[in-house]
């Protein structure tokens, strides 16, 4: 049995390498192209985003990869009557799955670690990039869509000639403390300072509305923080790192339980003092928005780590299936076999997982409910196998 087991995983662990490596390419291209399509980037930021957009790529990839490698194998297997021999031998289809069903968790295992690296390195360092690129992806948007908006950001130009922006108008939405400002221009461009980290414009001729203060109208120089257009939401849940989002949960459960205390603090002392404008909807609502914000932020967190995990052990949730549907089909034809196990994969499963996520992360179901999809695989893949041990 032992013969059996090393020329499984090493048949499988062969298709699954070179499967894998093209795979990765061939999506890791299209997720190159469209960064460059979308941001108009050039090839300095393009090398620059590679080793982010790997990781990204990969967790895409291995997957599919794993459940096009075990129809592969087990099909062969099947289509050359090995399984039905082996079992005239008395050796039970569970044998031949179970050192696949190890790798499949070790791999899913790696999936997850993968997943995690790629949400929060990967995807951070891409934003950082296209960031420090903004000025190229400005100029390149604003000469093809003569518009960009980017979180409270937007430019829109008549045309752009050279580096020379015709008629522009600047808009920047008030964000916590900041009041929004609006410039128009006759003309204008744009310089990126990467020791300030900030975007400056320098408008010709311009008309101001809101916060920002002109000297002298004919010229103006305006700076943007490229922190400031990365909004007032802060980073994204989905963007912390497993060891990360422990911590993020204290310090927002803090800060909700800070904010709950000081609405408390305000709403009793406006109704003992006899403060009523403190309780109306322009001064509440602001308060009660940021509280909710920070309950969202809180409920994503929580279902941040189940989302993880369950995307890394759709893996073994693949070959579960895989492995059974491969030999019923008797046949050698393993393209056959991966999209007749993909079809329903990509009908039942990905609509639960969707749906699962998205409930969670509003809060309407409990966060370990994103594995319903994961659970409803082992049970069709533990249903099959035990027809083919039966027959």
């Amino acid at each position: 049995m032992g013969i059996v087991t090393r020329y499984i995983v090493f048949d499988l662990l062969k298709v699954f390498t070179v499967t894998l490596s093209g795979m990765t390419a061939l999506i890791f291209f299209g997720m190159l192209g469209k960064e460059a399509v979308d941001n108009g980037l050039g090839l300095a930021p393009l090398l620059r985003m590679l080793p982010y957009l790997l990781p990204q790529a990969m967790q895409f990839a291995v997957p599919g990869t794993m459940l096009l490698a075990t129809t592969s194998v087990f099909g062969r297997m099947s289509a050359f009557n090995e399984v039905v021999a082996l079992k005239s031998m008395g050796i039970s289809p569970w044998k031949l799955a179970m050192p696949v069903l190890a790798l499949a968790t070790a791999v899913s295992l790696g999936a997850v670690w993968l997943s995690d690296l790629a949400v929060s390195w990967g995807r951070l360092g891409v934003e950082r990039v296209v960031l420090e690129s903004l000025e190229e992806v400005v100029y390149g948007q604003l000469r093809v869509n003569r518009s960009y908006a980017n979180g409270p950001l937007s430019i829109n130009v008549r045309r752009v000639d050279g580096r020379r922006l015709i008629q522009p108008t600047v808009t920047v939405a008030g964000s916590g403390n900041k009041s929004p400002w609006t410039i128009s221009a006759a003309s204008g461009e744009m310089r990126f300072d990467k020791q300030k980290h900030s975007l400056f414009v320098r408008f010709e001729n311009v008309n101001v509305e809101g916060s920002v203060r002109v000297i002298d109208p004919t010229f103006v120089e305006q700076e943007i923080p490229l922190d400031q257009l990365k909004g007032s939401g802060g980073r994204s849940p989905s963007t912390y790192a497993l060891s990360e989002i422990n911590s993020a949960i204290r310090r927002e459960g803090k800060k909700r339980q800070t904010l709950e205390r000081e609405s408390a603090a305000t709403t009793l002392a406006a109704l003992t003092t006899g403060g009523f404008p403190t309780l109306s909807a322009d001064a509440w609502n602001p308060v009660a928005s940021e509280i909710a914000n920070t309950s969202s932020t809180l409920t994503r967190l929580h279902a941040e780590p189940w989302r993880r995990w369950a995307t890394g052990f759709s893996c073994l949730c693949f070959v579960m299936v895989g492995v059974p549907m491969a030999i019923i089909r008797q046949k050698g034809e393993f393209l056959a076999s991966f999209f007749i196990c993909f079809l329903p994969i990509l009908i039942v499963y990905y609509p639960l997982f969707i749906v699962g996520i998205k409930q969670a992360k509003d809060g309407a179901i409990p966060p370990p409910a994103v594995w319903v999809g994961n659970i409803a695989l082992a049970l069709w893949g533990w249903v099959m196998m035990r027809k083919v041990v039966q027959h």
